[in-house]
């Protein structure tokens, strides 16, 4: 009955299945693990003592900002020079701006640092400006953002001075000397001046360290993919159902004539019939039939 299974149309079907339901496996367990990875550093990062209360140490050995060096305190010398808004941020559930200033160093490459936060539209509201002379900042350290970080605005069309994305591939296009791909916010407001009305940034956890919406969507894709391994054997043994059942009642006669079977049949019958009614003796074909006429009749 399950010979069928051998026929090149089944080679197909099963070659397919047996493909289908390891990939599927494989890529439920890599989600998995994904998801179990950001719950051990999720975990890790919550038994870690809070990066910002370790000693500062100078900006150019906590580079590159990874896991472990995002939030650390880093300190800088340097001189402000350009100044940008960055708007649509958030702080304490009130839209606002950053106030995004950077810091000319030494060596002549820029540290963008994030002296504050403003509620209110960028550009329509006074910003305190940044202190003259050399200074020396201490900020906790972070990484530049990308089109997945938080309130990252990447639709483009900002006025000028704006900026919609902290990092150092934006403003290499808008200023003429290097930046560090990484950023400060400072702790605390300016002392002194205008600039006491900043509001402090605070540091923000590195990306995949906690359970985030990507952990979770991680978590559901795994169910998903096992769902979809299940789908496909489910299928396949319905498949082969059917066609069993098709098999057994062709072999008990079971199954109802086809209309070109019948009609092929009623044709059959139809001739056989006509052949029937002719006779014997009869021609079958009109090409072979001879017709007497008069005149042959006369002959003969």
């Amino acid at each position: 009955m399950y010979r069928f299974l051998l026929t090149p149309r089944w080679w197909g079907i099963n070659l397919f299945v047996v493909l289908a339901i390891p990939f599927c496996v494989f890529m439920g367990t890599w989600q998995l693990g994904r998801f179990e990875d950001r719950v051990q550093s999720h975990e890790q990062a919550e038994k870690a003592p809070d990066p910002s209360t370790r000693a500062a140490k100078p900006l150019d050995e906590l580079l590159p900002v990874d896991k472990v060096t995002s939030g650390r305190p880093a300190v800088a010398t340097g001189t402000y020079a350009d100044q940008f808004l960055v708007p649509g941020r958030e702080l304490d559930e009130r839209r606002g701006f950053y106030v995004l200033s950077l810091l000319r160093t030494e060596g002549g490459k820029a540290l963008p640092v994030v002296r504050g936060w403003l509620p209110g539209a960028a550009g329509s509201v006074p910003v305190p400006a940044p202190p003259q002379g050399e200074v020396t900042v201490t900020g906790d350290l972070q990484a530049s953002e990308n089109i997945h970080s938080d309130g990252v605005d990447t639709r483009g069309g900002l006025p000028a001075g704006q900026l919609g994305m902290i990092s150092a591939a934006s403003l290499v296009n808008l200023v003429d000397y290097d930046v560090y791909d990484a950023w400060v916010t400072l702790p605390e407001a300016e002392a002194g001046g205008a600039g006491g009305a900043l509001k402090p940034v605070p540091a923000a956890a590195p990306q995949g360290s906690g359970l985030d919406l990507k952990a979770f969507q991680n978590l559901g894709y795994t169910g998903e993919w096992f769902v979809f391994a299940g789908f496909v054997l489910f299928m396949w043994f319905r498949l082969v159902r059917r066609e069993a059942e098709a098999v057994r009642d062709v072999a008990l006669g079971l199954v109802p004539e086809s209309e070109e079977n019948r009609k092929a049949e009623e044709a059959d019958a139809d001739a056989a019939g006509a052949e029937a009614a002719q006779g014997p003796g009869t021609a079958k074909t009109p090409e072979t039939e001879t017709t007497k006429t008069p005149e042959t009749a006369q002959g003969s």
